[in-house]
């Protein structure tokens, strides 16, 4: 087994963001609340598929990608499209993925880029380069060292499994892929779902944290970060960088789930009951299952809360007295 050790060093600040999240994933799991809220599951899910795509220029909205999720007819480029389609399909092996395996790895990555690119769930053949928008941050090792020094930080990977923390883990392998860039396309999309395959096998909490839609926010900073561990020589700053992310990111999970915990009026989980998933429904028919007579009081009391929570979507939220409104459980 190879002797390759990432260049970093374990800093105050990784420790102590280290620290941070462990507490946050407990306030989060103690109660075992995602696994209850199977919408906030599937939300989370369409925002990370949405972010990580944007950062590679998918000019799909998040409305669209989840018509595109749900089998409705979406009108754009064809190719982003399947990009979603693809990466909805990569996303649903997260718990069967076992991210110490390099030939998963290429499975997946066939899986991400099905019908997109021709060299799909195989290592590149051809030189390639690191883009941040029309900027090159750096350029990636030739084809032929790429096998090599993907099976060393695997190799790393499964010697220190139990040894290294997975946050640690996690952060070092998604600089060292990205720097390898193994592969002639979709590097950052499997770069991000595989940081997040390592977390779930850590805490299967992860599988619906949206982390890729942090990262988007600050684009230029996780870019930045990228471009810095190269002059550095190590992924430190890219390591506290991933780490900040994900603790930011499960203050906003924490107060999603604190929400839904204390909104969710009995109207709306009694509306809920009545409804199956992705199953639109016109306001008459969901009056019909409450046994309502007033659409006024649908609206207030059921419709309104609910669509404020996320828990559902109008199929015409641009026009909300539309008669070919309908209403989606989500």
């Amino acid at each position: 087994m190879s002797d390759y050790i990432p260049p970093y060093t374990i800093s105050d600040r990784m420790l102590e963001l280290v620290s941070s999240i462990s507490e946050k994933l407990g306030r989060i799991t103690i109660h075992q609340e995602l696994e209850s809220k199977p919408h906030l599951r599937r939300n989370n899910r369409i925002r990370s598929i949405h972010s990580s795509l944007k950062i590679e220029a998918n000019s799909l909205s998040l409305n669209e990608v989840r018509d595109v999720i749900n089998d409705r007819l979406v009108l754009g480029n064809q190719k982003e499209i399947q990009e979603v389609k693809n990466a909805y399909a990569a996303y649903e092996k997260i718990t069967e993925i076992n991210p110490l395996s390099m030939a998963d790895l290429k499975s997946i990555h066939g899986i991400m880029t099905y019908g997109i690119v021709e060299e799909s769930g195989v290592f590149r053949r051809g030189d390639e380069g690191v883009f941040s928008g029309d900027k090159c941050i750096f350029i990636a090792p030739p084809p032929e060292r790429v096998h090599g020094l993907i099976k060393d930080v695997f190799s790393w990977m499964k010697k220190n499994e139990g040894k290294v923390h997975p946050l640690i883990m996690a952060a070092n392998f998604h600089y060292e892929f990205v720097f390898i860039h193994p592969f002639a396309d979709g590097n950052g999309r499997m770069a991000r779902l595989w940081h997040t395959a390592i977390l779930h096998k850590w805490r299967s909490v992860f599988a619906y944290i949206p982390l890729e839609s942090q990262i988007e926010r600050f684009q230029t900073n996780y870019y930045d970060a990228i471009a810095q561990s190269h002059v550095n020589g190590n992924s430190d700053v890219f390591i506290e960088f991933m780490l900040e992310m994900i603790d930011q990111i499960l203050d906003e999970v924490i107060l999603q789930v604190n929400k839904a915990n204390a909104e969710t009026s009995e109207y709306v989980k009694r509306m809920l009951n009545q409804m199956e998933y992705n199953v639109p429904y016109t306001s008459n028919e969901i009056m019909t299952r409450l046994n309502l007579k007033s659409k006024e009081t649908l609206r207030k009391n059921y419709l309104n809360p609910a669509i404020d929570l996320g828990l559902v979507r109008m199929t015409l939220p641009d026009k909300p007295k539309s008669k070919n409104q309908r209403y989606v459980k989500q």
